[in-house]
């Protein structure tokens, strides 16, 4: 019951309160302008994902976001200046490339951050246990694996219970078992009402969690919106797959007189088509033959991001 109705409270918040707002951030490195006069906001409690092929200006971004680096715009986390140093305080941040001490444990290592950000020490040891490293806490660091020292890193920004995460390709590094369990960790401290902001190469995995996407290319902000509006808004339709019995050329015909284009592969027809066709396609095949099974499948990010990119 507590579940359901904060998640209620959660779809309440989204789309009104703030948690980062960024307004005409501009970067320079030596004359090569890597962000460019950017705008967004994203929301308390959703996950906003920011894409973009390498040298688009996302890891700029986050830096400003973090206060690493100096900028030219505004920036503000929870309606206070990102530049205040308070604001780091409840600010969970992996980054891409994770580095940590050799030569201490993985609990040293934990104990040492959360000495750093002020957070209960007394935590550490069941922040590893849900990360699958309770049994490696007095392993040093040095002999872990990649993978390893990712969920190491993940249960570092828990620490202190943030109410944003930063997330910089999170599932790097990790088997397939390894990536469903981050995925399920991050679904987990949203519903919580944790805001995260991700970014990631693995578009699929985009696409399950986030509630918006923005995507950058040289700099700039080419598109922002929900992965099913963006598909509308480039008319990416979505594929149909159906299995039939037979298939004969005049089935094939009456098919492209409703679509331009039919891919055929055994007994299996594909074919992309707005929704609204959906049915007279079915029915044109059911006059031929027998249906065995059929599914819809709706545009993916990666189409969308590789339209947007390209175009």
């Amino acid at each position: 019951m507590i579940k359901s109705d904060l998640k209620n409270d959660l779809n309440t918040i989204k789309g009104y309160a703030t948690m980062i707002k960024v307004k005409n951030l501009r970067k320079e490195y030596d004359g090569i302008v890597a962000v460019n006069n950017i705008s967004f906001e994203v929301k308390k409690g959703e996950i906003f994902a920011l894409l973009g092929p390498n040298g688009a200006g996302k890891t700029t971004t986050i830096k400003a976001i973090l206060g690493l680096i100096n900028y030219d715009g505004e920036i503000h986390i929870d309606e206070k200046d990102a530049k205040n140093k308070d604001v780091k305080k409840f600010i969970g941040y992996l980054p891409e490339t994770v580095s940590f001490y050799d030569n201490l444990t993985a609990l040293q290592t934990l104990q040492f951050f959360a000495e750093l950000k002020g957070a209960d020490k007394h935590k550490c040891m069941k922040l590893l246990g849900e990360f699958g490293l309770k049994d490696s806490a007095n392993r040093k660091v040095g002999e872990f694996s990649k993978g390893m020292k990712q969920r190491l890193a993940l249960a570092q920004c828990l620490l202190g219970n943030p109410k944003l995460l930063i997330l910089d390709e999170p599932t790097s590094g990790l088997d397939a078992l390894g990536a469903y369990e981050i995925r399920n960790k991050i679904k987990e401290m949203n519903e919580k009402g944790v805001t995260i902001l991700l970014c990631s190469h693995i578009l699929s995995e985009v696409q399950e969690l986030a509630d918006r996407v923005a995507i950058m290319n040289k700099g700039e902000i080419i598109a922002m919106d929900t992965v099913k509006n963006l598909g509308k808004m480039l008319d990416i339709q979505p594929k149909l797959k159906i299995e039939v019995e037979k298939i004969t050329d005049s089935l094939i015909g009456k098919i492209k007189e409703i679509v331009k284009e039919v891919k055929v592969d055994g007994n299996l027809i594909e074919v992309s088509c707005s929704p609204d066709l959906k049915l007279q396609i079915i029915n044109e095949i059911e006059k031929e033959t027998k249906i065995i099974d059929f599914k819809t499948i709706e545009p993916t990010l990666e189409e969308i991001f590789i339209k947007m990119v390209r175009e």
